[in-house]
């Protein structure tokens, strides 16, 4: 499913705090800091009802297969945490959030994408503060719409929480039933990843193409995962050892050298002799 968004629909959904950290304000007040947001919500106001952002989304039937995820009739692959995060707990894997092949029994999984306006991404050039400050809205804008489309997901097109009633200070500290891991992030590191959840969604419906590493243009774009439950959350897999590299690239049917690519900054050190 496509949806379009007003920048006035999704302006509330803003994440201000991960704003302010892009300029490394975080924790600072003063004049600075509002002039900063003044300009940010001037460039907000001339965006409405010009420019708008966008989502597509699919909820799907699943399961899991070990630590794969079966997604209609698409396997993917995900990866394990080989140290917990917390002594004593289990090392989490996101295919463990999702009812097993064994039972017999369907579950679901959400694959989504989102994004602004190209255009968005190419004002001001001539201007390097300004410029910058647009790069910081997309992105704020593309995870906002994240965030919005996430909540009418829980809400009604999946509709496993339909009595939802969270404020927006709950909805951005994450307090609703369900995870939405983007990739690229710590649960899902892997960008090639993309390549699959672009067939899953259809990406170029709203304009979202692939660079050969998997990295999305619009650059301001999220794309990911969505799971319902209750016991989900999010975790970072830590460092990858040798073993899992391996196995990973087994289980996704390509080289260890071109995975090894995409997971070079999340691989263990070999260790020494």
């Amino acid at each position: 499913m496509k949806l379009t968004y007003d920048i006035s629909e999704v302006r509330p959904y803003i994440n201000w705090i991960y704003f302010f950290h892009a300029w490394s304000m975080n924790g600072l007040g003063g004049a600075e800091k509002d002039a900063l947001l003044a300009d940010a919500g001037q460039m907000l106001d001339s965006w409405q009802g010009l420019c708008h952002t966008y989502a597509v989304f699919e909820v799907l039937e699943a399961n899991s297969d070990g630590d794969d995820l079966l997604i209609g009739s698409v396997r993917i692959p995900m990866l394990r945490q080989q140290r917990p995060a917390v002594a004593g707990q289990s090392n989490l894997c996101l295919a463990d959030f999702v009812r097993p092949l064994a039972s017999g029994v369907k579950d679901r999984v959400g694959a989504f994408a989102t994004t602004v306006d190209p255009s968005m991404e190419k004002v001001h050039r001539d201007d390097v503060y300004l410029h910058l400050l647009s790069q910081v809205l997309c992105d704020r804008l593309a995870e906002a719409t994240a965030e919005l489309m996430h909540l009418q997901v829980r809400r009604t097109y999946w509709g496993y929480a339909p009595d939802e009633n969270l404020s927006m200070s709950d909805l951005l500290a994450e307090r609703y039933q369900g995870i939405r891991p983007a990739v690229g992030y710590p649960s899902l590191p892997d960008t090639s990843l993309n390549f699959i959840l672009s067939d899953l969604v259809g990406m170029k419906q709203i304009g979202i193409q692939l660079t050969e590493t998997g990295m999305m243009q619009p650059h301001a774009s999220v794309s990911g995962l969505m799971f319902a439950h209750p016991q989900a959350r999010y975790f970072d897999l830590g460092q990858i050892g040798d073993d899992q590299l391996h196995d990973y690239a087994r289980r996704r049917g390509l080289p260890v050298a071109y995975v090894r690519r995409f997971l070079s900054t999340r691989l263990a050190a070999p260790a020494s002799v």
